[in-house]
């Protein structure tokens, strides 16, 4: 099975560029066509949340636009940037009916499970206990059918330090659930919109770049957040019976400069 990933899309109507100078409509059309060119062609696409950047009803409508000409099947989980009932309404069917964008696809040889971290109107993530509890009752129904579990927010640090400061607080609660189920064969994410893998509670937790741009990987006390053009991308998680699960990262653009970011 072929898994492919996108993330943190943040997709403006209007013609609105990001931070004035990025074109995510047209970052994310290239993504697009890069997946619909792959031979073989993924089985499924994963959205790993920020698809959005105000949780609008117009975004997501361009959203939709723009996603529709891929060939595999599409399933999406908020990210800090995102609304869920928006999401939701943009996305029948996806992400359950509770409080929560929690949900689980029993339709391919890998179990996928969308896990919601996000806190409406923060950029933080939480896992709190209500959400852990669903993940362990989520995760027991099945056995031992290999799983994926795909959220936004990663439940470790990266050393980028004013992107931890946004990131999954109470991850340990994550990590706990994780750990009793060695069938779990990633964790993947995105947030940090950069390529990021780590060992974490028994599997790897892996942080896919961004369609778009890049945080600038800076790994010094105090760094300002920047941003950058290096190559946009995306992630293919290739599972066979028997092997151990394998990422590759795709970059889907050119390179350039760190940007601050006009906060700085």
């Amino acid at each position: 099975m072929l898994i492919a990933q996108i993330s943190d899309l943040h997709i403006q109507a209007g013609g609105k560029l990001a931070y004035g100078k990025v074109d995510t409509v047209a970052y994310l059309r290239k993504a697009v066509a890069t997946l619909n060119a792959l031979d073989p062609q993924p089985d499924v696409v994963l959205a790993t949340g920020d698809l959005v950047e105000r949780g609008s009803a117009e975004e997501y409508g361009l959203l939709r636009e723009i996603l529709s000409p891929l060939k595999a099947p599409l399933f999406v989980v908020p990210g800090n940037h995102d609304a869920r009932e928006t999401l939701r309404a943009a996305f029948p069917g996806q992400g359950g009916t509770g409080e929560f964008f929690n949900y689980a696809i029993d339709d391919f040889p890998v179990r996928l499970i969308g896990y919601d971290t996000t806190v409406p109107r923060k950029p933080i993530g939480l896992v709190c206990e209500a959400r852990a509890a669903w993940l362990d009752q989520t995760l027991a129904a099945a056995g031992d059918r290999p799983t994926l579990i795909f959220l936004h927010h990663p439940p470790f640090a990266t050393g980028i330090q004013y992107m931890d400061a946004m990131g999954l607080k109470h991850a340990e609660r994550l990590a706990a659930v994780v750990a009793k189920y060695p069938n779990v064969e990633r964790v993947v994410c995105g947030h940090l919109h950069r390529a990021i893998q780590a060992r974490f509670a028994g599997t790897i937790a892996s942080v896919c770049p961004s369609t778009a741009h890049q945080i600038a990987l800076d790994l010094r006390d105090g760094a300002p957040g920047a941003f950058t053009f290096e190559p946009a991308g995306l992630q293919l998680h290739l599972w066979n019976a028997g092997a151990a699960m394998v990422t590759h990262t795709l970059a889907t653009g050119p390179a350039a400069t760190p940007i601050a970011f006009p906060w700085n």
